[in-house]
């Protein structure tokens, strides 16, 4: 039953954490429409998160397992909000990729195609997951990630192919970012049990796919898919770059600040 919480709550973490990177955008697009479309983005992920917190949560309480530290409410019970709220840095499991800052738009466009293409083929295999709970909301969730492969996927050819500024930005987003996209597809110790229960889905059966597709959209947007590089893990075991401190500094104030407090 851990190893299923600790799936969950990864899948979560991802959410939230790119949810909440992406929200920084409000007020700031480049353009209106597409200020619209990154915050509607960010709805969709936090959407998701409060599914799988909320199931996580359920697991807990349910089998009497203690949350995170700090991770339950005044009762010790855990919710979506304090395992959302109150988990320290350790304690969550999102991948590196998700955490890294937003940078200029084309680092924030890279970001959300590298991480929708693989959310894309994890939801569409997680919809045939033992646990019926994972595989509903997947199935869920599976609609809004097709939207947000599509539109992360033409601003990446539209400033790949379009200037010769645009083209140099993108070629800078993938210098920052490659180097994390390794981790979507490391396998951990949970990861590997809930596997073999054919809950989790098989990491290694997605990355040709999610691999065919970048290569596609890199290929329409005149740009290099990188040579092997060394890439960097460990988010989805609690180690984390120093981003997701200051993530969490904003994301966490007003509950850590004024404990309890309510809308």
């Amino acid at each position: 039953m851990k190893d299923l919480i600790n799936y969950t709550l990864h899948l979560a973490d991802d959410s939230l954490i790119l949810g909440h990177r992406n929200s920084e955008w409000c007020g700031q697009g480049p353009v209106l429409e597409q200020d619209i479309a990154i915050t509607n983005i960010s709805l969709d992920l936090i959407g998701q998160a409060r599914n799988f917190y909320q199931y996580a949560a359920t697991l807990m309480n349910v089998q009497k397992i203690s949350p995170p530290a700090g991770g339950g409410d005044s009762e010790g019970a855990a919710t979506e909000d304090t395992l959302a709220y109150l988990r320290d840095n350790r304690e969550f499991k999102n991948c590196l990729l998700v955490e890294q800052s937003n940078g200029d738009w084309a680092k924030t466009v890279l970001r959300q195609f590298l991480f929708s293409a693989c959310q894309y083929y994890l939801y569409g295999e997680l919809q045939n997951s033992q646990d019926e709970q994972l595989a509903a909301i997947a199935e869920k969730s599976l609609k809004e990630v097709i939207y947000h492969l599509r539109w992360s996927s033409e601003w990446v050819i539209r400033l790949g192919d379009g200037t010769q500024k645009s083209h140099h930005y993108m070629l800078n987003a993938i210098d920052d970012l490659w180097m994390y996209t390794g981790e979507l597809f490391s396998v951990t110790d949970y990861e590997l049990r809930v596997m073999d229960e054919r809950i989790a889905v098989d990491l290694l059966s997605i990355e040709p796919k999610w691999e065919k597709k970048v290569k596609e959209i890199f290929t329409e947007a005149t740009l290099p898919y990188p040579d092997k590089v060394f890439m960097q893990t460990g988010g989805k075991e609690g180690r984390h770059t120093e981003n997701l401190g200051y993530i969490l500094a904003d994301l966490q104030f007003m509950q850590r600040a004024y404990p309890g407090s309510e809308w």
